[in-house]
């Protein structure tokens, strides 16, 4: 089940305060029910409810129904989480905290910081090129300049000019010059320019009593005497002004302004490097246009809109409105209220105009454009905003106002019909609220409709349409608090549908908003801010540093803690506080402070005291909080470990899902002190506190560690790499001493000097004290003694010096561990020193040994970083022939030969210390410093093993190069380890939607749909097929595979003609039988050496996956297998974990039964893995019960808990998983003297106890486990070569093959059915020995390998003729 998949399941309850249990049918469970948008969020959650509930995504896929039908059809898939979607193809990156995704940030905030105000009126003198008409425009900032004496008019008009830009930028110095001279002008210039330093200046020009601005862009000013007018270049404005800066120039012909300004940006002749990036300007007309001159505007119209905007709007709009009979313009500077209170009408009319006029321009303007006007800087926002009016009002007069930037045109945009709808609902109450200043204002129902337009858009919308134009809007609407709410779940929704949408929502502008709204305690409103920031926080992680300035943590932290809300919702809240720490000593120490560890352990306690099912997603996150917390920062190091963090983390290695054992290990890791040098800012106390103290601790972390090395998830055991970097950079000497003494170069007698430790400085612990080594202690309870081939007898000098040899990993540890143990019992492997070294070397012989496990790993990503882990330590991988003497060709493992010692062999090829203790140096040679390349061997294919050696080279001082010591600061340093994946992989999933299904499902049920009517039809006519003949006539294929070692197993996919086979090189090559061609064909590892043993399909009724056995008890899991050249492989591990004593092959056995998901492993142990594909977790171990190994497993395909087992002297057993001591039956119905069981199956049907056994000797038994497990019935098919058998899922039918080359085919009741012999060919050649045979699930259809590298594929008759 997809980690926080309940988070899908429950919309509503994430959104809106509702109880824990899925929504009934009525969903009266809200309490916020009466507003509308709670209705719909609720109906949403039903509707997805209903497709995905449970962990079995597809069970409402199937429409059949019964018992039967489900054990037919298995509802289950498995492997198919995120996690396994690119663990080994790509690195995962966490959120960005660079790079694209700050683009929504505007680069540098701005500020206005000074207003030149020029104003060239010169009253009762029109200028010459000016005719007026009349009546004729007179207003100048709403002032009849001819009200009043020409001087007072002229300072009137300038002190309202400056109250009106004073509203809009309160802060900013406004200086005016009314009728001024060139130089006075100048002087204001340059004085705006020095106090504003690096602030914009806005130079605003009224030209109104001066001629047009000249061809060359010149505008015109005074002599001091009046006498005549005063040409200024444009460039002597611009080098006085100088950048950032914004113009406005509000007289007839300002686009000769403009075009001049443009040319001289494009010339480079400016006066300072850099003009051209921050020079805006806003003019009131084109070059060949002159001002309105109807008496209906204002004389200066232009600067009327950018600075009175609702004034001017609604007095144009007046005029045009079915109002205007009823309306009295005069009424409209009467409106009540203040412009930034938005309960008053003045307000609300402000408050929509912002709205629509920020609509308008996000949805015609490039974002970047649209930031840069509207986002960077209050008053160029605000004089672009009234700009799009001003263009709209005054085209009406056949004027276009333009700009540079340049604009699109908006003047017909549709948004400024719901402005003038919102406006005249306003107005119609002018009148009575102007009568009676108590009546109550309505507010407009403006807002509430556009948020019903958004959410029409969220039931309809996606990625690839047009994004939602209300945006904006959304925005505007969060200052409200009776909308509040609502605008909240909406923009969660949005923000849901992907990183995009949460890129659109921050280029808007929301991130300020959000970032206030934790500064409320409304409680309804904390569980969707989390959730919007969750989103915003998994995009982009550069909002950590705001959070913490804004002390925003401590919403959250108060929210972790809240007892109301659900697991999944506190999950996210510890996701957002993982970021803020995440690699932010800031954030670290602010959470730190505010006893976030405590909280963290606490809740992690109290799930394990209380053993109640915690929410996964929450476990993972309080982990990778905690970790990150601890990441690199001593002090809170400490203090987790003073709380006891190793012992309540350890306990979470064992829970279900592999993300909360990979976080979990993570979290351990960053617990181990790995000593940075540029990381020793320890806190004073640190030399007080107790290194006892961290040694206990490292001793935990480590043991726990080594109990999940073998885990089932490559996830996890990645981490655990990771984890034993960090181990081993701490414990580097102690490391090398024991691989030195495990690699120790040979002479030729048994017993060697070995170096003494003496010399060897342990890391703060003093000189360790020479001392005699005892064994290596086996972890786990196997701790009896064993001597292996009577190769060490008691009498031997190793004994009687009680030194011993030995594997320290466990059975449950790696199933490389070699099973040479001696244990006397009396001595512990400790060295005793003068002063206490941190930990045993039984301890780091483990570590040592769990190293080469994972640097042997299956998964070819963790091989990789077990080999980086190795080259810490300075044991360098090498290749060897597979031809060496003696050799050990153990699957998977290292050829041994005696001279060359590997860890394969280390009881009988490598001496520990010897007691007369020569003095030899170890030499190592220093490990590469870069990490190793992912694909460290891809050049030596067909190389059959691997052997680990140290690196040599002379090293002078302490005999132990030290390849990680002094190589500078701390950074260069980290950079030698591998870092870990988990966090930035978990991060992912908070990226994907988590409100809503994907897109694909329904196309997946359509298909799933379509598989399961055609299995079900089949199914009957298997059932119900009388017994029918198949031989040599009914070959409907034959395929040369071309595999050298002729077919080792073979494959017939259910719902496509394909055949998948697989050789003893581990090569598989899948062919399309109908149409005769290769698919597809590649190798599933670069090592091969012992063959497959099984190939079987997982979700074979959705989209399978390929589950590779190799011999060696590896399981690959691929995808995409049919594609040629991309094959994925989508998990791996090691199925089986240490082995009997003495045995070179482990000849695994496997089975996958998918109705429980569960793989069972078998082979040369004494007991039956069995593993849990979902959890992806040995979830039991079943003693076999027998001496004897496994050499046939089969499960039941329609009892999930069954499987039988077939053993090497011919015994059967039957098990079941859900009784205790889960053996059900036990019988040996091969008596013969070769009675090694080759084959066994369930009989089709849903018969719980009928097995059919087959054995080499060439008998086939038919069981009845009811009746005491007698034999009903036997077969004798072949003569001591019976080499396969295959059962058919439903069709009465078996099928038999041997070594002489003959198959046979018979009915349940024993009749012979058919002989196979030859190849249906014109030669009718012999077929070849038979290696492999397999039915198809569906049909009866038989595919069968041979030893010749031939695949034939034989139908029964019905089959041919249908």
């Amino acid at each position: 089940m997809a980690l926080g998949d309940l988070m899908t399941s429950r919309f509503s309850q994430l959104l809106l305060a509702v109880s824990n249990h899925v929504i009934d049918g009525n969903g009266s469970s809200s309490d916020y029910q009466e507003d509308d948008v709670a209705a719909d969020v609720a109906s949403q959650g039903r509707d997805f409810d209903t497709a995905s509930t449970s962990s079995y995504a597809n069970a409402a896929a199937s429409s059949i129904t019964g018992p039967t039908t489900m054990a037919y059809l298995p509802q289950t898939i498995f492997l198919c989480e995120l996690r396994h979607a690119a663990f080994e193809a790509s690195t995962p990156s966490g959120p960005s905290d660079s790079g694209l995704v700050s683009k929504w940030r505007p680069k540098d905030r701005m500020k206005t910081g000074y207003v030149a105000l020029v104003l060239c009126l010169n009253i009762s003198v029109d200028p010459p090129d000016v005719i007026k008409i009349s009546p004729c425009a007179r207003m100048e900032c709403w002032i009849d300049p001819f009200s009043m004496a020409p001087q007072k008019a002229l300072e009137t008009i300038g002190k309202n000019l400056r109250d009106q830009y004073e509203r809009w930028q309160p802060k900013a110095r406004c200086k005016v010059e009314l009728d001024p001279t060139v130089d006075e002008v100048k002087k204001l210039c340059n004085t705006c320019r020095r106090y504003a330093k690096s602030e914009r200046v806005l130079f605003h020009y009224n030209g109104h009593g001066v001629p047009k601005p000249t061809a060359n862009g010149e505008i015109w000013l005074f002599n001091k005497s009046y006498t005549q007018y005063i040409p200024l270049p444009i460039n002597d404005l611009d080098s006085w002004l100088r950048t950032p800066s914004i113009y406005v120039f509000d007289c007839s012909a300002a686009g000769m302004i403009v075009n001049a300004f443009i040319e001289l940006l494009d010339c480079g002749t400016s006066n300072y490097p850099g003009s051209a990036r921050d020079c805006i300007l806003l003019a009131a007309c084109e070059a060949h246009e002159t001002l309105p001159q109807s008496a209906e505007f204002p004389a200066d119209v232009f600067t009327s809109c950018l600075t009175t905007p609702i004034k001017m709007a609604l007095r144009w709009f007046c005029t045009r409105s079915l109002l205007h009979e009823s309306l009295d313009c005069s009424l409209i500077d009467k409106i009540p209220g203040r412009q930034n209170d938005r309960k008053t009408l003045l307000g609300e009319l402000n408050w929509i105009f912002t709205a629509v006029t920020d609509t308008i321009a996000w949805n015609v303007l490039p974002h970047d454009l649209f930031r840069r006007l509207f986002r960077q800087d209050l008053l160029v926002a605000s004089l672009f905003r009234n700009f799009l009016l001003a263009e709209r009002i005054m085209r009406s007069a056949n004027c276009s106002p333009i700009s540079h930037p340049t604009l699109p045109s908006t003047h017909q945009h549709h948004m400024w019909d719901a402005w003038d709808m919102a406006a005249e609902i306003c107005l119609s109450q002018l009148p009575s609220l102007v009568e009676d200043p108590n009546a109550e204002f309505q507010p407009s129902p403006f807002f509430t409709e556009q948020l019903t337009a958004f959410e029409v858009w969220l039931d309809h919308g996606s990625e690839h349409k047009k994004p939602p134009e209300q945006l904006p809007i959304v925005l505007q609407v969060l200052l409200s608090q009776c909308h509040r709410f609502r605008a909240l779940v909406l923009l969660g929704r949005f923000l849901d549908m992907g990183p995009w949408a949460v890129d659109l929502a921050l280029s808007v502008g929301i991130f300020p908003y959000v970032l206030k709204l934790l500064q409320t305690s409304t409680p309804e409103l904390r569980q969707i801010l989390v959730f919007i920031w969750t989103k915003i926080l998994a995009l982009d992680k550069s909002c950590q540093v705001d959070l913490v300035k804004d002390g925003g943590h401590f919403y959250f932290i108060r929210f972790l803690n809240s007892v109301e809300a659900y697991p999944e919702q506190r999950a996210m809240a510890a996701f957002v506080l993982a970021v803020i720490v995440d690699g932010h000593r800031r954030g670290q120490e602010a959470c730190f402070d505010a006893a976030l560890i405590h909280l963290c352990l606490k809740h992690l306690n109290g799930f394990m005291q209380h053993d109640a099912q915690t929410e996964p997603l929450f476990l993972q996150w309080l982990c990778l909080c905690l970790g990150k917390l601890w990441e690199d920062f001593n002090e809170a190091q400490l203090k987790g470990l003073q709380a006891d963090a190793p012992a309540i983390c350890a306990p979470l290695l064992s829970e279900p899902q592999p993300e909360v054992r990979a976080s979990a290990v993570f979290a351990l890791a960053t617990l181990l002190d790995v000593q940075f040098d540029s990381f020793r800012d320890v806190v004073g106390g640190d030399e007080e506190c107790d290194d006892d103290e961290k040694s206990r601790a490292e001793i935990i972390i480590v043991k726990s560690l080594m109990n999940v090395v073998s885990d089932g998830s490559p996830l996890v055991r990645a981490e655990v790499a990771v984890a034993l970097a960090r181990f081993a950079f701490g414990h580097k000497q102690h490391l090398k001493s024991i691989a030195a003494a495990y690699w120790k170069p040979q002479s030729n007698s048994l017993l060697n000097p070995l170096p003494s430790l003496a010399n060897i400085n342990g890391t703060g612990s003093g000189n360790i004290v020479s001392s005699q080594i005892g064994p290596l202690i086996r972890v786990g309870n196997d701790n009896s003694a064993v001597v292996r081939d009577g190769r060490v007898s008691t009498s031997s000098p190793l004994a009687t010096g009680r030194i011993m040899h030995g594997s320290p990993l466990s059975d449950n540890s790696s199933q490389h561990s070699d099973s040479g143990i001696l244990n006397d019992g009396v001595s512990n492997g400790v060295v005793h020193h003068s002063r206490p070294k941190p930990l045993d070397n039984a301890m780091y012989s483990q570590c040592v040994l769990a190293m080469c496990t994972l640097a042997k790993d299956p998964s070819p990503r963790v091989a990789g970083l077990g080999r980086w882990v190795l080259s810490i330590i300075g044991i360098e991988q090498v290749t060897k022939s597979v031809k060496s003497a003696g050799s050990s060709a153990r699957p998977g493992e290292p050829t041994t030969s005696l001279p060359t010692p590997s860890f394969a062999g280390l009881a009988r090829s490598s001496s520990w210390f010897d007691m007369n203790g020569g003095h030899l140096p170890l030499t190592f040679r220093t490990p590469p410093v870069s990490p190793p390349r992912q694909n460290y061997f891809t050049s030596m294919r067909r190389v059959s093993s691997l052997d680990f050696r140290p690196l040599l080279m002379n090293s002078s001082d302490s005999g132990l190069a030290d390849p990680l010591l002094g190589s500078g600061s701390g950074v260069s340093e980290r950079s030698l380890l591998p870092q870990s994946t988990i966090y930035n992989f978990s991060c992912g999933h908070f990226s994907k939607p988590l409100l809503t299904a994907s897109d694909d499902s329904e196309e997946l049920l359509a298909g799933r749909e379509e598989r399961e009517r055609f299995a079900l039809e089949h199914i009957a006519k298997c059932q119900h097929s009388s017994a029918s003949k198949l031989n040599n006539n009914n070959q409907i294929a034959s395929w040369d595979t071309k595999f050298e070692t002729g077919t080792r197993t073979a494959l017939l996919q259910p719902f496509s003609p394909i055949v998948i086979a697989a050789d003893e090189n581990e090569r598989i090559r899948i062919w399309n039988y109908e149409e005769a061609t290769l698919l597809n064909c590649f190798d599933n590892h670069d090592f091969p050496e012992k063959g497959i043993s099984k190939l079987c399909l997982l979700n074979e009724l959705d989209d399978s996956l390929l589950l590779v056995a190799s011999c060696d008890g590896n399981i690959r899991v691929w995808k995409d297998y049919t594609l040629r050249g991309n094959p994925k492989l989508v998990t791996a591990f090691s199925s089986i974990q240490g082995h009997k004593p003495g045995v070179r092959s482990l000849s695994a056995v496997v089975d996958w039964q998918q109705l429980s998901g569960y793989l069972y492993a078998s082979g040369e142990i004494s007991s039956i893995m069995l593993w849990d594909l979902d959890k992806e977790q040995l979830v039991n171990s079943i003693p076999s019960s027998s001496d004897c190994s496994v050499s046939a497993l089969a499960s039941s395909q329609v009892h999930g808990s069954q499987f039988a087992a077939g053993f090497v002297d011919g015994s059967v057993r039957l098990y079941d998983i859900r009784i205790p001591d889960m053996l059900v039956c036990s019988t040996r119905p091969h008596t013969q003297q070769v009675e090694r069981v080759v084959g066994i199956g369930f009989q089709p049907g849903l018969d719980q106890g009928k097995i059919v056994s087959a054995s080499q000797a060439g008998d086939i038994q038919f069981l009845d486990i009811r009746s005491q497990g007698d034999t009903y019935l036997t077969i004798d098919a072949h003569r001591g070569s019976l080499t396969a058998l295959a059962v058919h899922r439903h069709a009465p039918i078996i099928a038999s093959g041997s070594a002489k080359q003959l198959i046979k085919v018979f009915s349940l009741e024993g009749e012979q059915l058919g002989t196979i012999r030859y190849q249906h060919t014109f030669m009718a050649q012999k077929i070849g020995s038979v290696s492999c045979l397999t039915f198809h699930p569906y049909q009866v259809l038989l595919a069968a390998g041979a030893a010749d590298a031939c695949v034939s594929i034989y139908a029964d008759e019905n089959s041919q003729t249908r």
